[in-house]
């Protein structure tokens, strides 16, 4: 029940992601926009990336007959996360509803995206030993 490099690394993101929502986005000649006001399929995936990173924290915190769950979790917060950060590269690029300049918010949301790509890719390479023993076979006699 703990945590390795992968999964902490994709909560980092995953903090990121939830800061960036509560931060504004973008100035307009009109007011501040924030992702709420220019909500659409960019913010979408990055939601679903954010889903995807917490139910892969949550499966390896709660790992018990082996890591099938987690990793197959992980392997989903990369798909999703990529399609996430590719969401996020494209609303720090594009400037909704003549916006002026691109804010904390965009360039937080695109940080948290990427930790959570990069976290989910270390969950399933990391090759440390479960907490689990490993089988010891009994050896063949010799002939």
């Amino acid at each position: 029940m703990r945590l390795r490099s992968g999964e902490l690394t994709a909560l980092a993101g995953v903090g990121c992601v939830v800061a960036a929502l509560l931060l504004r986005w973008y100035p307009t000649p009109s007011g501040n926009l924030d992702v709420w006001d220019t909500f659409g399929p960019g913010a979408a995936l990055m939601l679903a990336a954010l889903a995807a990173a917490l139910a892969m924290v949550v499966s390896a915190l709660l790992e018990r007959e082996g890591p099938a769950v987690p990793i197959a979790t992980a392997v989903w917060a990369v798909v999703i996360g990529l399609a996430g950060a590719i969401a996020a590269l494209v609303r720090v690029l594009e400037r909704p509803q003549h916006a002026t300049a691109v804010c904390g918010g965009a360039w937080l949301g695109l940080a948290g995206t990427l930790l959570i790509v990069i976290g989910a890719w270390l969950a399933i390479r990391d090759e440390r030993t479960s907490r689990y023993r490993p089988a010891t076979p009994e050896p063949r006699p010799r002939p």
